[in-house]
């Protein structure tokens, strides 16, 4: 792994921004995903993130930090004790210099610990990959929940992005067993990251995998473009 989005981040923590990354995905064209994005402020998070922020509780974990930013707000302005982790060694050092107290280099499925909310942001749960590994990743994710605990994630119903027929239908070319399933292509200056798989999961197929390794799961709010914010505990 060339971990050219933890070198963006470094890049834009230590004021070397000259570029933004680019991603591209099966299903979809090339796109410009802004590194100071990836830096916002809560006022300029979307109002699903924000939600979520607002509804973290006592000792969080954060899966796939990046560069931080959901982690500073919890930590800063609503004195949580949080734990960030991210697969990235550079976007881990770019959270520390930012002042993110807790970061460590951790895939999640290796870590141990309890904790009473733990976050899945922008698309978290889409990192176990492909649908079929999906019951696997949450069993995971719920042995690290301490009683009473607490997981949020956000995702997108992508069935917007296919055709749809005159019967209610939608034509989608499956290149996977499932339509929410891509393989993510990041670029970054000159260099191209290896493909890896990603998950957009639909509310529905969640709340079924998250029933069959016996998680509750709750639609808490939804977005204005088929997104949405769901809890399961």
């Amino acid at each position: 792994m060339k971990d050219l989005f933890g070198q963006a981040i470094l890049d834009y923590q230590q004021g070397n921004y000259t570029e933004d990354i680019k991603t591209e995905t099966t299903i979809s064209e090339e796109d410009i995903l802004p590194l100071p994005y990836l830096f916002r402020s809560f006022k300029d998070m979307p109002k699903l993130e924000q939600k979520a922020l607002r509804l973290a509780k006592g000792k969080v974990l954060e899966v796939g930090c990046g560069a931080g930013s959901h982690g500073l707000y919890l930590q800063n302005e609503r004195n949580l004790e949080v734990h960030s982790i991210d697969i990235s060694p550079k976007a881990v050092e770019a959270c520390k210099l930012r002042g993110l107290k807790n970061v460590s280099v951790a895939n999640v499925m290796d870590f141990e610990g309890k904790f009473d909310t733990i976050l899945l942001l922008m698309n978290g749960a889409g990192m176990c990959g492909r649908l079929k590994q999906m019951g696997t990743f949450l069993t995971k994710i719920k042995s690290l929940l301490a009683p009473n605990g607490q997981i949020l994630t956000d995702s997108s119903d992508i069935i917007y992005m296919f055709d749809e027929n005159e019967d209610g239908t939608y034509d989608v070319p499956l290149h996977f067993d499932y339509y929410g399933e891509v393989d993510y292509l990041v670029k970054y200056k000159k260099e191209k990251e290896e493909p890896f798989a990603w998950l957009y999961v639909d509310y529905n197929t969640l709340q079924n995998v998250a029933h069959s390794v016996g998680l509750q799961c709750e639609l808490v709010a939804e977005g204005e473009h088929y997104d949405y914010l769901a809890k399961m505990f």
